[in-house]
């Protein structure tokens, strides 16, 4: 019998490999956390047993899940995805569990048992999904905001669920046995919901001011701990579930201003205990009793992919979108996921579902998970074959590039639009002279595009989409972000279409700049460079060696590498560490939606200066205003640009929305 440091250790030490393989691999590490669970479990080399302590580090980790859950959890983002969300992602959701009951009820189960199994397998992988859509640049795509949308669903369907699902498996036979269950549960959870959600918002926000008056760092995230696991165990004691406590922590948290500082805060802990979770998820799979079952285990796997792309693609097509967006959604959707985990761990649920179904189930919402990435990898090329439609999304992100710069005529295409890159453009809006910035991150082209500001998705290293861009009419192009292989490529497809064409590369240090130029760029600016001048600058001043003769050194020296920037100071890089990201101004977009406290008022009576957050632009009907004054006065559907830190940004959008 292992000590809990045993315990531990051996969980860590397979976290650690599963962690480091599974990153080699470029596949999820949840899914090394489950094979590694596979392994160690006492159904393969029994290291470890399925007993009291592993099943706690397995409910801590649920906890610390939902309450980041509770953390994203936000009604302004609901009301503007409601379709989606509660139409479409509802369905999904409703439809799969009627479905798996109906097969139950066909194969003479409890409607329960359909119960509990439909709603795991209705189910996707959040973590797999949402990171793949990232990575793949897809978050802000037509099937990727239905994606979120369903996700979004399902991510609070899993609320009811903790609280249906154990009160299920806890009832006896009779009828009136769950009867009086169910509705005791749901007496204790209207009233425990009714007590946390009254008090709990009228205290949150005074009790986090007076923490965070301390300065104190751990003080800060031991309130969060306390919050947290408190929450769960109020909800716990009332015959709840320990994660519908956590879940409704973080959604408190989530109205005030300090949410950004805890996310960060409580990240190490539920990543790590998450992982543990996972692990012991995989330590409940009997490989004994999936080979003896290898047939069932296949065809739950075919039958719950096919099902659910079937089940997806037509909702997808019922509201609105095309063949495309509908495949692609579907096959992406297509997969069980970690929340499925959560409420087949649920307690009593072993006791209700028999072994023999439970654990063909978990194997193949397991299997799935594993050839899930596989799927959303060549979910494209799929498309591609079975839908005429492609080309029209190629074409129509093309033509949305085209129509920014159609009457646009001696420009400047900036590439990537970062810091330096937004950096570059309001140097030439403030000159008057016209632009195009082409971005890959979904995030900062919706907030940028909302406040007016010229920038569009699109690969600046792809021919068509610099044709689409004018580069046949553009004055310069600028590659603003650091990546010599993406910029070696943009100055080959300069050099073939428009070889005379002046651009300016930046690049880390000097050690590419003569690859660059021999490439076709005009100029290349070293980022190093840059700053050691700076740098010097200052020691020679401290020396009171005079600015004249410093102000030479550094022409002479610039004169020598730069041809087209005599006498321009570019300074330090833009990197900054995690601890300045947070003190750095930051720019927030958003849209005054009708009933928003901010609407009707002037900017004057808002003072969002008292809060540390200045408007920096407002944008209405299309026509935005660069100066606002404090007289202008909000309405309904007005988009505006806030600057401040990230914390000061999070208090000035509570203020602007609920007063």
């Amino acid at each position: 019998m292992l000590n809990a440091l045993e315990l531990v250790l051996i969980l860590l030490a397979v976290a650690v490999l599963a962690v480091v393989v599974f990153r080699l691999l470029r596949l999820p590490p949840m899914l090394g956390y489950l094979l590694a669970g596979v392994f160690i479990g006492p159904h393969a080399l029994g290291w470890i047993s399925d007993n009291e302590e592993t099943r706690h580090l397995a409910e801590f980790g649920v906890v610390f899940l939902m309450f980041s859950i509770g953390l994203e959890f936000s009604l302004p983002k609901l009301v503007t995805m409601k379709r989606i969300v509660f139409g479409f992602g509802a369905a999904q959701v409703l439809l799969t569990i009627l479905f798996v009951m109906a097969v139950s009820w066909m194969l003479a189960y409890d409607w329960r048992v359909g119960l509990i199994l439909g709603g795991a397998l209705a189910m996707s992988s959040t973590a797999i999904v949402s990171k793949m859509l990232a990575e793949r640049f897809e978050l802000n795509s037509a099937h990727g905001r239905q994606i979120i949308g369903v996700l979004l669903f399902q991510d609070l369907a899993v609320v009811p669920l903790l609280i249906v699902i154990p009160a299920l498996a806890s009832t006896g036979d009779s009828e009136a046995g769950y009867s009086a269950t169910y509705a005791t549960a749901l007496f204790n959870a209207f009233v425990v919901l009714t007590l946390i959600l009254f008090l709990g918002q009228r205290l949150m926000r005074p009790w986090f001011h007076l923490v965070a008056k301390q300065r104190s760092s751990e003080l800060f995230v031991l309130n969060v701990l306390l919050i947290t696991l408190g929450l769960a165990w109020l909800t716990d004691t009332a015959g709840l579930s320990l994660a519908l406590g956590a879940f409704l922590a973080g959604m408190l948290i989530s109205e005030t201003e300090y949410r950004y500082q805890v996310e960060d805060d409580i990240k190490p802990f539920r990543d790590i205990l998450l992982g543990l979770f996972f692990i012991t998820i995989g330590m409940l799979l009997d490989l004994q009793v999936v080979m003896e079952n290898f047939l069932w285990v296949i065809l739950i796997l075919a039958a719950l992919i096919v099902f659910k792309v079937i089940l997806i693609a037509g909702l997808s097509r019922i509201f609105g979108a095309n063949f495309d967006v509908s495949a692609r959604t579907g096959l992406h959707l297509a997969q069980g996921g970690e929340f499925g985990f959560v409420l087949l761990a649920q307690p009593g649920v072993n006791g209700l579902v028999e072994n023999a179904i439970l654990q063909p189930v978990l194997a193949a919402v397991v299997l799935s998970m594993f050839v899930a990435p596989f799927i959303i990898e060549y979910s494209e090329r799929m498309t591609q074959r079975i839908s005429h439609a492609e080309w029209m999304h190629r074409s129509m992100h093309i033509t949305t590039i085209a129509s920014q710069v159609m009457f646009e005529e001696g420009h400047v295409i900036v590439c990537g639009y970062g810091r330096s890159g937004q950096n570059v453009s309001r140097l030439l809006e403030q000159e008057s002279v016209p632009f195009i910035a082409l971005d890959l991150d979904p995030q900062r082209i919706h907030d940028a595009a909302n406040a007016g500001e010229s920038v569009v998705y699109g690969d600046a290293a792809r021919r068509d989409v610099l044709i689409a861009a004018g580069i046949m009419r553009a004055k310069a192009l600028v590659v603003s972000y650091v990546d010599t292989v993406s910029a070696l490529k943009i100055l080959a497809h300069v050099q073939a279409i428009r070889p005379e064409l002046s651009v300016v590369v930046r690049t880390r240090d000097d050690a590419d700049i003569d690859l660059l130029k021999d490439a076709g760029a005009t100029e290349v600016v070293a980022e190093i460079l840059e700053g050691s001048l700076m740098l010097a600058s200052h020691v020679m001043l401290l020396l009171n060696i005079s600015s004249g003769r410093i102000l030479r050194c550094i022409r002479q020296t610039r004169e020598h590498r730069y041809q087209l920037f005599r006498g321009f100071f570019h300074g330090a890089t833009d990197e900054i560490n995690e601890g300045e990201d947070k003190l750095s101004p930051r720019l927030l977009t958003m849209t005054m939606v009708s009933g928003a406290a901010a609407v009707n008022k002037s900017l004057g009576e808002l003072d969002l200066s008292s809060l540390g957050v200045e408007v920096t632009a407002v944008r209405r009907h299309n026509i935005r205003g660069l100066l606002p004054s404090d007289d202008t006065r909000l309405e309904a559907g007005d988009v505006i640009v806030l600057r401040g830190a990230q914390e000061k940004l999070a208090a000035a959008e509570i203020k602007l929305l609920q007063g």
